[in-house]
């Protein structure tokens, strides 16, 4: 195959998965790494990927950030099986923080009616799902309003966090690597999940394996910040093992 060939299909790979790493292609190609790292570099220069560690990402795509409806669509049967999953890390009459996120708000519709718990979000879709719950103790955090995720940001929710000591978060991401770890477009919303995590004594990771190898523009924590991580069965074998090197537990379901 061409150097040409060889890009061309490098692209479409890049556009269709969202991200591409340099150890795969040049499995896939059956070429070396450097050359995968030149053929990376020339699709940077036309303008067609960006280079991120480890590979590259279709132009654009780090500021890229879906609405709540493209969320709720995307990967919906495995978000319903991370969110059932996601039952039995309940605390029993315990706290929760429920982060900003589609998979963490069908967890939260999820919750069967007669358990007891406290509940602290950000987010107003989970906070709209639980209202009604009778057995919830249901605190919400203030802060400006993001329109395109629903989540509050900025000081007041900043403060809110720092004041409290949950038994378990359930967190949200939008990209996630071993190396880079976790990430999501606004810098806001990373600033909440950072408080998040250390407002928790576990973190419970949930995130489709689509996620997985995309680094977006803001980090706000690292897979030594995460106890556990449930993701579908899609998770590449090697995205595996190198989380659970970091010393997170994965299940896939």
């Amino acid at each position: 195959m061409y150097a040409p060939e060889r890009q061309q299909e490098i692209l479409r790979l890049a556009r269709e998965a969202g991200r591409v790493e340099v150890v795969l292609l040049a499995e896939r190609f059956q070429v070396t790494a450097e050359t995968v790292r030149r053929d990376l570099t020339a699709l940077d220069r036309a303008g067609l990927l960006r280079r991120v560690h480890g590979g590259a990402v279709p132009a654009g795509r780090l500021g890229f950030e879906p609405d709540l409806t493209a969320r709720e669509s995307t990967a919906a049967d495995e978000k319903d099986r991370i969110a059932a999953a996601a039952l039995a890390e309940l605390p029993a009459g315990g706290s929760v923080i429920l982060d900003a996120g589609s998979t963490v708000a069908r967890l939260a519709a999820g919750i069967p009616v007669e358990t007891a718990l406290t509940v602290v979000t950000h987010a107003l879709p989970v906070a709209a799902r639980l209202a009604d719950h009778t057995g919830i103790d249901l605190h919400l955090v203030g802060g400006r309003v993001r329109h395109r995720t629903r989540a509050a940001v900025d000081a007041w929710a900043l403060r809110a966090y720092a004041e409290i000591h949950a038994d378990v978060l359930f967190l949200a991401t939008n990209g996630f690597t071993a190396e880079g770890g976790l990430s999501t477009p606004d810098l806001a919303e990373a600033a909440v999940k950072r408080a998040a995590i250390a407002a928790a004594r576990r973190v419970v990771l949930l995130a489709d394996s689509a996620k997985a190898g995309q680094e977006r523009f803001a980090r706000f924590g690292a897979f030594a910040d995460v106890d556990l991580l449930i993701t579908d069965t899609g998770l590449a074998p090697a995205h595996k093992a190198a989380i659970e090197a970091a010393g997170t537990e994965v299940a896939l379901v």
